[in-house]
């Protein structure tokens, strides 16, 4: 057996191709569904925050223990809307496009 045809048995027996366009698509919907967020939905929640900056925005704690600390929630919340948009697209494709049926318990 040739190295070739080893190679192209390697490819149909572990589906790589298949793969290989999953994770295309996959990196091509993280970057639409960031720029969604980031260009379009967060924007609309600027007028609300008293900076107009939602990447920067933070929320300021001063403990009696000495030093303020910050909790920078904007970068997160953005992050958050981020990964609920892109779970719930994989969670479509794999009930309504794969045909993936609910998995019971053994």
């Amino acid at each position: 057996m040739s190295l070739i045809s080893e190679f192209k048995e390697f490819l149909n027996e572990y589906k790589v191709t298949g793969l290989a366009v999953a994770f295309i698509i996959g990196a091509a919907l993280t970057s639409l569904v960031q720029s969604t967020v980031n260009d379009i939905l967060m924007p609309l929640i600027t007028p609300f925050q008293p900076s107009g900056d939602w990447k920067n925005a933070t929320f300021s704690i001063n403990p009696h223990l000495g030093g303020m600390i910050n909790i920078k929630w904007g970068d997160f919340v953005s992050n958050l809307i981020n990964f609920i948009i892109i779970a719930l697209v994989v969670f479509l494709i794999a009930k309504y496009a794969l045909g993936e049926k609910k998995v019971e318990k053994k």
